[in-house]
């Protein structure tokens, strides 16, 4: 089961990119995120009710789900957001890979994760995978105001993802389901990127065209509802530090749809980059097998 949550989460992350294309265009990409999770947090809450799941909680365990939908399902997507103005998806998606760092880091001070030396090693063989995978962009990058702030925007997103991350695992420790977690998380997430909309006068508009309303309920339902219920029930299992090595792997399921769809042709470096990445990805997991299987 976790094999699969893991393949999961790498195919369905690593084409949400495809579906965000359509809904690039008329709609604010803010609003477009609060629709997004809008969706996913009502479907979540009604699927609760439906199958009489708990959602009470106690006022500290409501307050971690606020933090959970601050983290994990609003501040960092807004600061993503922001942050494409001034960097491209690549830079923006090897930012992003640092997460795997953030977690072994956060886990190890927050929750008392060990720091397990395969996984740093694996993770660091990632890293430098997704940077040969990615280094033209990484070579063109001009360290201007706006490249800076892109780099800061970036960062910070990704450090809030994964603090998102490690409350998820603090509230599976405490006994907190990961649907009425993530239920809440969505429902507190939107609250939060609604206000910060208002706040910047953003409009409230609809796109009514097939390919807008597909790609959103995509994202809603699989992009949120799925991938991460599967990702979050994966860190309870096997640690935000395997879990988060996704991060590393969706990035090249986008460059295949790219190869296929856009024509996009990997160089050398790049095809060096994926074998890392694999290679990290063994070494990842392969100390959970030998720790199952002792």
């Amino acid at each position: 089961m976790n094999l699969l949550f893991y393949i999961g989460v790498v195919l369905i992350w690593g084409t949400t990119w495809f579906a965000i294309l359509f809904q690039l265009g008329e709609v604010d990409p803010l609003i477009s995120i609060i629709y997004r999770f809008a969706i996913a947090a009502v479907t979540l809450m009604v699927y609760c009710l439906l199958t009489r799941r708990d959602l009470r909680l106690s006022l500290k365990d409501h307050l971690f789900m606020v933090l959970l939908g601050l983290f994990l399902f609003s501040l960092n997507y807004w600061l993503f957001y922001v942050a494409e103005l001034h960097l491209t998806s690549g830079l923006v998606a090897v930012v992003f890979s640092t997460m795997v760092i953030w977690n072994i880091l956060f886990g190890a001070l927050f929750i008392g994760t060990p720091v397990r030396p395969m996984v740093v090693f694996g993770a660091a063989l990632g890293l430098l995978g997704i940077c040969l995978v990615f280094w033209p962009e990484l070579a063109a990058l001009e360290i201007s105001d706006g490249g800076v702030i892109g780099l800061l925007l970036s960062l910070g997103a990704t450090v809030s993802a994964s603090l998102g991350n490690i409350t998820s695992a603090r509230n599976q420790i405490w006994g907190i389901p990961v649907i009425q977690a993530n239920a809440w998380g969505m429902t507190y997430g939107t609250a939060l990127m609604i206000i910060v909309a208002l706040l910047g006068g953003k409009e409230f508009t609809f796109q009514a065209t097939i390919p807008y309303i597909v790609s959103l309920l995509y994202l809603a339902l699989f992009g949120s509802v799925f991938a991460f219920g599967m990702y979050l029930t994966l860190i309870g299992r096997i640690g935000a530090d395997r879990a988060a090595y996704t991060t590393l792997l969706f990035p090249i399921v986008a460059l295949a749809l790219s190869t296929i769809f856009e024509g996009y042709r990997g160089s050398a470096g790049a095809l060096v980059g994926v074998a890392l990445i694999l290679a990290g990805n063994f070494m990842v997991l392969k100390k959970r097998k030998e720790v199952a299987s002792g």
